[in-house]
């Protein structure tokens, strides 16, 4: 009964440490009654996203977060390290070693800006570009085997549900 109580705690209280393990909860199982059904809402959330990330990393070989950055990239010549770091909104230091390992890996150049030696500079390298690439068809497969059985006027529904909910936290004053 205790460890049911902290579970709870945990999804009412904090949205940052989860410290219960997503994958050992039952499929189709609840929390306890005297959780809210918000509190359930944000399990799940929490779940599903931390599910996503670890799934589509091994799908893809590569994490969103990064891919993100590819994609962007691919739209452009180049930008400065700052600039990309606005675009996709990381904090700064991800972003920095973000590219820092893209960079290692081959798939991104940087460069100081010839004009302003403080501004680095970053742009896609052909590798990346064939990343890119392969990675559209990896993420296909992906969101196809993630959305199997959801019909589509349930994508319809979560889509609206989705975009309600991110509107509420943009309204959340911090």
């Amino acid at each position: 009964m205790q460890k049911e109580k902290k579970v709870c705690i945990l999804v009412d209280i904090s949205i940052i440490d989860v410290s219960i393990n997503c994958r050992t909860r039952k499929k189709g199982s609840v929390l306890p009654s005297y959780c809210s059904q918000e509190g359930e809402i944000l399990y799940q959330l929490q779940c599903l996203n931390k599910g996503i990330g670890m799934k589509f990393e091994a799908c893809t070989g590569i994490s969103q977060s990064r891919l993100e950055l590819l994609a962007l990239l691919f739209h452009v010549d180049e930008i400065s390290q700052s600039d990309l770091q606005k675009k996709v909104n990381i904090d700064s230091a991800a972003v920095t070693r973000h590219v820092k390992q893209l960079e290692a890996s081959g798939m991104v150049s940087r460069r100081r800006k010839p004009e302003d030696n403080r501004i680095t500079l970053v742009r896609l390298t052909e590798q990346g570009r064939e990343r890119i690439e392969s990675s559209k068809r990896e993420k296909e497969r992906f969101m196809k085997e993630m959305l199997a059985g959801v019909s589509a006027e349930e994508r319809r529904v979560l889509i609206d549900i989705l975009a309600k909910m991110q509107t509420n936290i943009n309204n959340i004053q911090a």
